[in-house]
């Protein structure tokens, strides 16, 4: 089976969605990243796995659900910390981040005939999921990070090392207010769209 791998940081304010203030302020902004990361850690306890491995940049806390191993980030830059991440993989491993709290069980279950790779473009150019049947740090490292062809790079890694990559749904990162709004419309019952919705009642959206 599949060890699935999600990479966080910790939620608290000004460390964790910093483009979401304005106009939340950066204690709105972490209550808005802790309740994506309960939502994705929720759809990750929901899907079989052989392992399930929170890779944090910082402290767990009362939001990390039991079923979880905690292994810290590595130093460096993202391109390196997702490498680290899949490198503690002995087998087929699926790694997705905190910031698609929309995602769904049926999303993350694998099925490796015919494939060596998943692939889950975002809409910001980057990626949201990425699978290796056979994790190799080298696909990752150098990949520039954070950029509007961070997604291109990395697939075309993919390709260009033999492996048949199956695409998974394109997805919205939450990065900005209109992001946030867009994910919980997706989203409706989720503790995200919870979260938005207390944050932002009695207000016109979030343009405050």
């Amino acid at each position: 089976m599949t060890t699935l791998l999600v990479i966080a940081k910790e939620p608290r304010p000004g460390r964790v969605k910093t483009r979401l203030t304005p106009p939340f302020t950066p204690e709105e902004a972490a209550s808005l990243a802790e309740a994506a990361l309960r939502d994705t850690l929720d759809a990750v306890l929901a899907t079989p796995a052989r392992r399930r491995v929170l890779v944090l940049d910082g402290a767990p806390g009362p939001w990390l659900p039991p079923g979880f191993d905690v292994v810290a980030q590595c130093e460096g830059g993202l391109d390196e910390r997702l490498a680290a991440a899949f490198a503690g993989c002995a087998g087929p491993a699926l790694l997705v981040g905190m910031d698609t709290p929309q995602v769904k069980p049926g999303l993350l279950a694998t099925d490796w005939a015919e494939c060596d790779a998943y692939f889950g473009p975002a809409e910001d150019g980057g990626f949201w999921a990425l699978g290796l049947a056979a994790p190799d740090p080298d696909l990752l490292r150098g990949v520039p990070m954070s950029t509007d062809t961070t997604g291109a790079v990395q697939r075309q890694r993919l390709v260009a090392a033999g492996l048949r990559v199956r695409e998974l749904p394109r997805l919205r990162d939450v990065d900005t207010a209109y992001d946030a709004e867009v994910v919980a419309a997706d989203a409706p019952h989720g503790r995200f769209a919870a979260e938005l919705a207390r944050l932002t009642a009695g207000t016109a959206g979030v343009a405050r």
